[in-house]
Parts: C-alpha cells; sequence; structure tokens
C-alpha cells in the first residue's frame, strides 16, 4: 500500500527469514561465524539459542547458503514435537530418502547408509532442528544417539539445534547430550546502536534513497522494543503505514508513540 509513497521497491519490514534483509549485527555475525565453524570442522553438535524473534531462523537460512551445495547434505526440520520414531522418519524424509521404513531400526539403517554415501562423495552431512525447545525427552535421546555416527578421527553427522532459551536447560539436563554440544551461541537483541543500523539497513535494501525514520522515532522504537528484530519490524511496518495515511514526509516520534499508546504493538 505504501510502496510508492514511501521511495520502496518493496516492503522493508517483512518477518520472513529472508537472507537478503540479513543484517549483521556483532552478535549475529559471532553466532553465524561459530555454526560455519561447526559445520566445517565436524563439530557433531552445536546449539543456536536467542530470545523469540531475535532473528535465530533468518541467520540459519544465512548459514546454509554459505555452505557449498555439492559439499554439503542439510535435512532441516522445523517442526519437531514428534515421538522418537517419528522424529527419524522426519529425518529421512527431509534427507529425500525414499521409502521411509516403519520400525527405528531400519530408519537408522537407512540414514547410516545416507551418511555413507556422502562419505565417498566427499559431501558432508548436516542435521538442522529448528524449534528444538520443543523436543520431548525420549526424542531428544534420539539426536544424542545420532552423534553416534562417528568414525574413529570424526564426527559422520553433524546436528544444530535452534531454539529458544529454555533449549540450554533442556541440555543441561542431558549430561552426556550437552557435553557433546561442542558448539554454543546465545543470540541478544540488538543494542541501541545496532537498533538503528538495522533500520536503516532494511529501507536501503528495499530501494530508499532516504531515511523515512526521525532520529527520535528510531530512539523511540528502541525503547519500546529493545532490540527485538521481529518487534522492530512489525513497529516499523505499521508506522510506514500511519505515516503514510497521514501524509507524513518522514516518520516522527509522535507516530510511533501513538501506535505503541493505543495497543496495536505488544
Amino acid at each position: 500500500m505504501y510502496l510508492d509513497y514511501w521511495g520502496f521497491r518493496e516492503f522493508p519490514f517483512e518477518n520472513v527469514p529472508d537472507p537478503r534483509f540479513f543484517y549483521l549485527s556483532r552478535s549475529h555475525e559471532e553466532g553465524l561465524t561459530r555454526l560455519i565453524y561447526a559445520a566445517q570442522m565436524r563439530k557433531g553438535g552445536a546449539m543456536l539459542s536467542g530470545d523469540i524473534g531475535c532473528g535465530k531462523t533468518t541467520l540459519t537460512r544465512v548459514f546454509m547458503q554459505e555452505l557449498p551445495a555439492n559439499k554439503y547434505d542439510i535435512g532441516l526440520i522445523i517442526n519437531p514435537k514428534l515421538r522418537p520414531l517419528e522424529f527419524l522418519q522426519e529425518v529421512l524424509y527431509q534427507f529425500d530418502i525414499k521409502n521411509i521404513p516403519g520400525n527405528k531400526g531400519d530408519c537408522l539403517r537407512a540414514l547410516n547408509q545416507r551418511i555413507l554415501d556422502n562419505l565417498k562423495n566427499n559431501k558432508e552431512t548436516l542435521l538442522v532442528v529448528d524449534e528444538a525447545q520443543l523436543l520431548n525427552t525420549q526424542t531428544l535421546e534420539e539426536v544424542r544417539l545420532l552423534l553416534n555416527f562417528q568414525l574413529n578421527d570424526r564426527f559422520l553427522l553433524t546436528i544444530l539445534l535452534l531454539g529458544q532459551p529454555e533449549l540450554r536447560d533442556l541440555i543441561k539436563g542431558m549430561k552426556q547430550l550437552e557435553q557433546r554440544i561442542a558448539i554454543r551461541f546465545h543470540l541478544a537483541p540488538f543494542d541501541f546502536d545496532d537498533s538503528i543500523r538495522y533500520i536503516r539497513f532494511r529501507l536501503r535494501k528495499a530501494g530508499a534513497r532516504k531515511n523515512v525514520f526521525s532520529r527520535e522515532a528510531a530512539e523511540k522504537i528502541y525503547e519500546h522494543t529493545q532490540g527485538v528484530p521481529r518487534k522492530i519490524n512489525n513497529l516499523c511496518d505499521l508506522s510506514l503505514l500511519i505515516g503514510f495515511s497521514q501524509k507524513e514526509p518522514v516518520i516522527y516520534s509522535r507516530t510511533i508513540e501513538r501506535i505503541i499508546n493505543d495497543g496495536a504493538i505488544f
């Protein structure tokens, strides 16, 4: 609705994990570096945690794009709230394995064969589990056992667990698994400076030729969102709509205050 008015080619604050709109804050850069290191060095288990809306999923999409497709076979599970057998079957499905078995033993053999085939073809096998805080104890134990796919000198399967902060407590409750999580990182919200840069970055990516948020408006956005990217997106998107409807030349702090006071943003 407001694209032409503000001079955008596309909407700048969509809440989808589009790698093109990935802003590399200091925290996100460190998280990305650790994930790439875990994959390249075959570290076995890795974990990325963070509060809701901090950009874990987008960071992971960027991470997977950074890995050469001809060297990595990647399976992505986005809904891990499954019983152990269902989880193993979903793993096989995500690795595009046909004729998925109906029992655990055959599932493990099929996965082992896929991993060995990848090894022969000089490809690494990577399993990414999003929303991993939803894994129940029995299924999490299956994750631990999957890390038994290894040779004397290396893991044959790298598993990346993504989740909300409670994932860390879940892992701590399983000492055998915790000891196998060699790489871990907690993704923090943006600080004030990164929040300002993030807003400007997304505006430029969308085609803006000027900064349409006043400094005071950006400060008010940070004050309300505390640097959580998803909250910033929601507040900025609605403010651009309101600014368009009111024919404002830029977004002022009063527009942000109005939206917050109206209870339109939580």
